[in-house]
């Protein structure tokens, strides 16, 4: 049986006294070449559960188109809403993800973990042996596909997590993460105007150190996409559809940000980055689930999306987004965005 998000003794909470504070507690478990924790890298054995709706399982949706990693990663995605009780499988037929066999991705949880004390989150990686989750651990997981997974990457895949640089996208990806990622969510999650106030300021001042970065280079690290401009895209992606409004993140619009808007625009014609965006699914997740936000559950038509579209001009920065590599193939037909929840 499907729960709406809109059952009211279902329905999670968000807003904290106070600050909001993540819970960052993931289950560690890494996938790796080797396989040390007892999950070595194959192809066929795992599957991907993602949710176009949320940007930390957006990443690894992003990451696996540009490495190409879907002949040997199957993808499960989950609908755009869930209860307080677990993402579940809403867009496949009878509510049931066809390779895993269950409606609720808290199944995979309890598989391996029968009292699993935390929420049920996406992306998550799935052992398909077992119907057990492996990890959650999205910040990691996007490091291993580019690390851990070489041998299955395709060919003229991109460098995303380059060796010389790495010390460098992981100090501007902790900066991005504190301040912009998880930084609009304590806007929208705050519980006193004190919290919302201080989370207002740090996110806005990341922001314009952003634009100052941005503004006499293409991407945030080097000449090239890295995992630096994942993180940053799917916030940046979703700030007018939702955050600006519904998290109050409203000093300005992206689109009144000139170097950040042709940044974001210039990403999201890239492919591997826009072909992965769903606007729909995007605002019914936050409109719809966050009631403590948005009682009424009314979902916005705006804002306007065709000017996701329109030339950018970053090109006269110099760089290529593949480096010496080629862009990936388009998504494979039962991957795809419908047109009408894109930016067509």
């Amino acid at each position: 049986m499907t729960t709406s998000a809109s059952d009211t003794s279902q329905r999670g909470s968000y807003v904290e006294p106070g600050e909001f504070t993540r819970d960052t507690n993931y289950i560690t478990t890494r996938i790796t070449a080797d396989g040390p924790d007892g999950y070595p890298v194959e192809p066929g054995r795992y599957r991907l559960v993602a949710a176009r709706a949320c940007p930390w399982a957006n990443r690894t949706l992003i990451v696996r188109r540009l490495l190409g990693l879907e002949p040997v990663l199957s993808l499960g995605l989950c609908g755009p809403t869930h209860d307080k009780r677990s993402w579940t499988f809403d867009l496949d037929p009878g509510g049931v993800d066809p390779v895993l066999g269950i409606h609720f991705l808290a199944d995979a949880y309890f598989a391996r973990f029968p009292d699993y004390p935390r929420g049920i989150t996406v992306p998550a990686v799935v052992d398909e042996r077992t119907g057990q989750v492996v990890t959650n651990d999205y910040a990691r997981m996007t490091l291993d596909f580019s690390t851990e997974w070489t041998e299955y990457h395709r060919a003229g895949a991109p460098r995303l997590y380059p060796e010389e640089l790495r010390a460098e996208i992981d100090s501007v990806n902790r900066r991005v993460y504190t301040e912009v990622n998880n930084g609009v969510y304590r806007c929208g999650f705050a519980g006193s105007q004190d919290a919302y106030d201080a989370a207002y300021d740090r996110l806005f001042t990341a922001l314009d150190w952003l634009s100052e970065r941005l503004a006499g280079q293409r991407y945030l690290v080097g000449d090239t996409i890295t995992e630096a401009d994942v993180r940053l895209f799917t916030t940046l992606v979703r700030f007018d559809a939702v955050y600006h409004g519904h998290f109050k993140c409203n000093r300005e619009k992206l689109t009144e940000l000139p170097v950040l808007w042709a940044y974001a625009r210039d990403l999201f014609q890239t492919p591997g980055f826009g072909d992965t965006v769903d606007f729909t699914q995007i605002k019914q997740h936050y409109y719809i689930v966050h009631r403590d936000i948005n009682p009424t559950g009314i979902v916005p038509k705006g804002p306007e999306l065709s000017n996701w579209l329109t030339p950018h001009g970053r090109e006269a920065l110099g760089g290529k987004p593949f480096g010496d590599g080629t862009p990936p193939p388009p998504p494979v037909e039962a991957e795809r965005v419908p047109a009408e929840h894109g930016a067509a």
